[in-house]
């Protein structure tokens, strides 16, 4: 709901407060005296493009600022999240344009684009210069009249919840198909490659163990001379160095227990010899494990080969290297058949979930077909009463091939303005006048049913008068006591039924420049204005009298 308006430095507006009351206002005054030049104001905080040619002062920057109560408005405090700005029982939104003709928007003092403010204020304000028609234009707008008629509230819960699950789940089926889909192109060359390491059979460390005892085959016979010869000299040599250091630690034990010192050594050349006799022994069982067989070192080299090959191939070191290859690749192609699993199993609630969907949907429409007729007569009823006898309104539901997030109707609101059997879309064939009057048909039928948000008519009752006019004003009055109206009005019936009386004026200042003002009309004074808007400058007693009866 608008509490409060202010317009500083807009065309011939120096400066202007209004505040509304939360049921119907009605603005009147004199053609020219700058009611729509306020709506224009309004349409900047709507998101309306503006330049600096609105500046009534050049020198200063124009501001519009208007402060909403959104205690209730769930929608627009929910969007005010998504949008990550403060969220409050009051919002306050504002609009500058300076001398250069640049404009800045802010919500609760946050920057913002326009793109932004049009998101969040058409949650707010439902202007009849923009709703009038594009909200007949738009199947949702069609769909929730039809709904609240209908009482499908839970139903469209459930529906609600469904085709979220619905749309979350094809999301995730489109993702795991495109994901199999790009993995399937590699998933056979991924096979050939495990295979390919499968049938080598490596085991842990095996391409280094067989390179080290190639390397000792290849030279087997120089090893072996080696290690020979070497043990030759330990033990079978003409002088083998144990035998003689087995004799030398002899000869030193003979005099050790007449010298001190001599058994310490003879000890260290003992262990000398022990370690020496030890080592012959190692050289000969190593002589034993030396192997010149050539079918082993075949076998050892195709190996290698084999090694190098896919070592290279890979790109990697080591065998640990392959085998760490070989288990992602059959971590990848496994991964592959738990996707395609996985698939089956999304597809199979999809399914489950379309069911449920269709037969939700199923419903919906039936209530839907159920209220349609329901809706013509009343809303053609009222259009009798607002001046429209020759007009007609048909509601056409089709059926869609697919759901929607609203179910799976098409709603058409269609107009036959002269009883010529043409039916054509509201918004086509429908003029400026009739669409504002349809719309308050609408509205009103709706009001109990529907969060609507502030309400403004821009003279929904020009070209109409007498009980037309005063139709208009009744089912205007009815929605006040539902929503926040504001109606620009040129018809005193109207005018009357306003809980809020603003009178829009031009007046000269000390420097004689004309200004636009407003200000609010108490009893008597709104009792000479409607008196005037029927009998003209100076009404006469029956006009004053009229005007008594208009405000009951």
């Amino acid at each position: 709901m608008l509490q409060h308006l202010n317009i500083r430095n807009y065309a011939i507006i120096e400066e202007l407060s209004i505040e509304p009351c939360e049921h119907l206002n009605t603005l009147t005054g004199e053609t020219g005296a700058g009611k729509s030049i306020i709506l224009g104001a309004l349409s900047l905080i709507l998101g309306d493009r503006a330049d600096s040619t609105v500046l009534i002062n050049k020198e200063e920057k124009c501001v519009v600022e208007a402060r909403f109560d959104v205690k209730e408005n769930k929608s627009f405090r929910k969007v005010l999240k998504e949008e990550d700005l403060d969220d409050d029982e009051v919002c306050i939104i504002r609009r500058e344009i300076a001398t250069n003709g640049k404009s800045r928007a802010f919500i609760n003092d946050t920057p913002v684009n326009l793109q932004q403010l049009n998101k969040l204020t058409c949650l707010l304000v439902d202007l009849q210069q923009q709703f009038g028609h594009l909200a007949l234009k738009d199947n949702s707008f069609q769909m929730d009249v039809v709904d609240a008629i209908a009482k499908n509230y839970e139903l469209n819960t459930e529906y609600s919840i469904l085709f979220k699950k619905h749309l979350d789940i094809t999301k995730q089926l489109i993702a795991l198909k495109e994901k199999q889909s790009n993995w399937q192109k590699e998933t056979d060359y991924k096979q050939f490659l495990l295979d390919e390491l499968l049938h080598a059979n490596f085991k842990e460390q095996e391409i280094e163990y067989a390179e080290q005892q190639l390397k000792q085959l290849i030279h087997a016979e120089k090893i072996i001379s080696v290690l020979q010869a070497v043990r030759f000299l330990l033990n079978e040599g003409e002088q083998p160095i144990n035998n003689e250091l087995k004799k030398i630690t002899q000869q030193l034990q003979s005099i050790a227990d007449v010298m001190d010192g001599v058994d310490r050594l003879q000890q260290r050349i003992s262990s000398v010899y022990i370690e020496l006799k030890d080592v012959a022994e190692e050289l000969e069982n190593l002589e034993g494990k030396i192997s010149l067989d050539p079918a082993l070192m075949q076998n050892l080299q195709e190996r290698l080969d084999l090694g190098y090959k896919l070592v290279k191939k890979h790109a990697v070191q080591t065998t640990a290297d392959l085998l760490l290859i070989q288990h992602q690749l059959d971590q990848d192609l496994q991964a592959t058949q738990n996707l395609s699993t996985e698939i089956e199993n999304l597809s199979l609630q999809q399914q489950s979930n379309y069911v449920e969907l269709k037969a939700i949907a199923a419903q919906l429409s039936t209530q839907r077909k159920k209220a349609a007729p329901r809706i013509t007569d009343e809303v053609n009823k009222l259009l009798k009463l607002v001046g429209m006898p020759n007009a007609q309104i048909e509601i056409q539901i089709n059926a869609l091939n697919a759901p929607s997030f609203m179910g799976m109707d098409d709603i058409q609101f269609m107009l036959d303005a002269n009883k010529s059997g043409q039916w054509l879309p509201v918004y086509k064939a429908a003029s400026g006048g009739e669409m504002s009057r349809i719309m308050l048909c609408i509205k009103s039928l709706t009001a109990k049913a529907m969060h609507l948000p502030t309400l403004i008519f821009d003279e929904v009752d020009a070209g109409i008068s007498g009980e037309a006019a005063r139709q208009v004003g009744f089912l205007l009055k009815e929605l006040g006591n539902y929503h926040q109206v504001i109606c620009i009005t040129h018809q005193p019936q109207v005018a009357a039924k306003g809980l809020r009386h603003f009178f829009v004026y031009k007046e000269a200042d000390k420097n004689k420049k004309i200004a636009t003002r407003v200000r609010v009309l108490q009893k008597e004074e709104r009792t000479l204005a409607i008196a005037q808007m029927m009998g003209g400058e100076q009404p006469t007693e029956a006009a004053l009298q009229s005007a008594r009866e208009l405000l009951g």
